[in-house]
């Protein structure tokens, strides 16, 4: 499993850094540390590829609203197809927090 190769000390420091942030303002603040402007964005847009993708829009609307490569977006699909479902998980979540009264 792909998974796998990804797994080590330094990676469960990475995930157990960010399961620790409080807040998004946290979460800001450790991205901007962490990675490039242009990384923290490639990883954004990517989640949304994935919310379009499950949502049926096309590839050609997906790309003109994001500006997402066509490669980016057949990688997302192909995630979402055969991947571990964690965009699914994720979107599912975050649409789930967003749905919940205050």
């Amino acid at each position: 499993m792909q998974i796998d190769k990804l797994r080590g000390q330094e990676m469960d420091q990475l995930f157990q850094a960010i399961l620790s942030l409080r807040d998004i303002e946290e979460c800001y603040q450790f991205f901007d540390d962490l990675c490039t402007i242009n990384e923290v964005q490639s990883l954004a847009q990517r989640l949304e590829v994935a919310r379009m993708l499950q949502d049926g829009k096309t590839y050609h609307s997906i790309e003109v609203e994001t500006g997402a490569s066509t490669a980016t977006i057949s990688r997302v699909k192909r995630c979402l197809n055969y991947g571990n479902e964690s965009y699914q998980m994720a979107l599912s979540r975050v649409h789930g927090e967003k749905s919940q009264p205050e």
